[in-house]
């Protein structure tokens, strides 16, 4: 460890952790040792700042690094045009430049003393001066360290170290003027909850059930951004649960609140909303891992995880009361589909991730029509074709959607599972399933029925798209002869 000043801040308590952090940070000290004394020669101030910091006390190397400064973004060029591999200065409006140092990314950002518009929450950009000024505008005291250099002197104003070892979740500023500058950061103290698993302090949790409605200020982007980091993090349910409970997610998916269903005296349903984190966490736990191929679903799956959350959220609008007490949510997964694709579309998810989440939802209770395998090959030729490239995902989820606290049962669907993915594979090893096409091509329908390409076309492919499915491989000249007694049909 090198012999460098830790600062009045590194208390006996501390000290161990402070000096593992540095250790973590060994294999970048030589270049964070060198960038600091350019900075320093050049008369500027620097330090590392905000999650690189925080990782180096979790144990965790982060791949990017960020670093504050009181150098203005053309003396940043200045200094660190000559020293890095690159540069680039996308962000040189709100102080940052981007830099690349060998295999690291680097982005320096001038002091920051904005004033926001608490009615729009666009901030006029201002600079500040010192490092204690900036460190005040940050989100949460855990991203409040820095280590200047280069001396390694490490600058804890805001009792973050405490907040890390107390996995706590803490404003420097007041929770209600920190959110009141950006409303963001309450969908940022969810995130984190569910990345670090640590808890908001009281305060922070009041103050976001004061101002969820503020999120609306918010674009459907940036919402949706924090959202996605949450949903992926190692533990979500923390986060949603927050969002939940503070009225956030009223905000931005009403539908996930609207799962907590009033459970009828008699206790004849599940509760919906507790049913779904448990189906998010059973899906988690059947990704594959992150290098592992397709067909495993690596992880972690944001279509999967958005797929479990959501695949009973058609079930409030579908709720019936029947004669003699029971509950039913007939057809809850069309109503849910539909829901799914309105929503996020709303958050501006793009076109694949919303189709593929909507068909998942869709798709999630056909299985339950296997009971105990009486579908025919035509039926599960049918199931794997629908389902197409989605049917890893599909498998996962409906194996999550199983979570009765019944051992027989929950045996029974699970072996009824197993057996179907093994019809499936015999299916597919026999004929590519994936590959499955009519037994005529488009120009041998055509020259069959005598028509041209259009729609008529297209109806007819359908049709022996729908037989190869039903009957299998039955020959060309009996497929021909079912294409032309279905085309004398239609034109009776």
């Amino acid at each position: 460890m090198p012999d460098r000043p830790l600062s009045p801040a590194a208390t006996t308590a501390h000290r161990p952790l402070l000096e593992a952090a540095v250790v973590r940070l060994a294999p970048v000290l030589p270049m964070l040792t060198e960038l600091g004394e350019l900075f320093a020669a050049a008369g500027h101030e620097l330090a590392l700042v905000g999650g690189p910091v925080r990782d180096a006390f979790l144990g965790r190397v982060s791949p990017d690094l960020d670093f504050t400064t009181d150098a203005r973004p053309d003396e940043i060029l200045e200094v660190g045009a000559r020293w890095a591999d690159a540069h680039w200065d996308i962000g040189r409006d709100f102080g940052t430049i981007g830099l690349r140092k060998g295999p690291l990314q680097l982005e320096i950002t001038t002091y920051r003393a904005d004033v926001y518009d608490r009615t729009s929450r666009k901030p006029e950009v201002m600079f500040g001066d010192t490092l204690e000024g900036d460190l005040v505008r940050r989100d949460f005291a855990v991203n409040a360290m820095a280590i200047r250099l280069p001396s390694l002197e490490f600058v804890d104003v805001h009792g973050g170290l405490d907040d890390l070892v107390d996995r706590r979740l803490m404003t420097p500023a007041a929770p209600e003027e920190s959110f009141a500058d950006d409303p963001l950061r309450m969908m940022r103290a969810a995130r984190f909850s569910a990345q670090l698993g640590f808890d908001v302090a009281p305060q922070v949790r009041a103050a976001m059930t004061e101002r969820a409605a503020t999120l609306e200020m918010i674009s459907a982007e940036r919402v949706r951004e924090e959202f996605s980091k949450l949903l992926l993090a190692p533990r979500p349910r923390v986060g949603l649960t927050l969002l939940v409970d503070t009225g956030l997610a009223d905000v931005f998916l009403p539908e996930l609140p609207a799962l907590r269903l009033e459970v009828d005296e008699h206790h004849r349903h599940k509760d919906v909303y507790d049913h779904s984190l448990i189906v998010l966490e059973q899906a988690i736990d059947l990704e594959g891992p992150p290098d592992g191929p397709p067909e495993s679903v690596p992880g972690p799956d944001l279509v999967l995880r958005l797929a479990a959350l959501l695949h009973d959220i058609g079930k409030p609008a579908t709720r019936r009361f029947e004669p003699g007490g029971g509950v039913s949510f007939h057809h809850h997964e069309l109503v849910g589909a539909k829901l799914v694709s309105k929503r996020l579309k709303a958050m501006r998810f793009d076109k694949d991730t919303t189709k593929q989440v909507a068909r998942l939802v869709e798709l999630h209770l056909r299985f339950h029509g296997y009971g105990d395998g009486q579908w025919t090959d035509s039926a599960v030729r049918r199931y794997a074709t629908d389902a197409g490239p989605l049917l890893p995902r599909l498998h996962r989820l409906t194996r999550s959607d199983c979570t009765t606290r019944n051992a027989r049962k929950a045996q029974r669907l699970s072996r009824a599972y197993d057996d179907l993915e093994k019809r499936i594979e015999r299916l597919a090893a026999e004929e590519e399933l994936g590959k499955v096409r009519p037994e005529l091509d488009g120009n041998e329908i055509a020259a069959a029925l005598g028509i041209r390409p259009g729609p008529v076309l297209g109806q007819a492919y359908s049709y022996l798209l729908s037989v190869r499915l039903d009957e299998g491989l039955i020959g060309k000249d009996a497929a021909r002869a079912k294409l032309l007694a279905w085309w004398a049909a239609r034109s009776e």
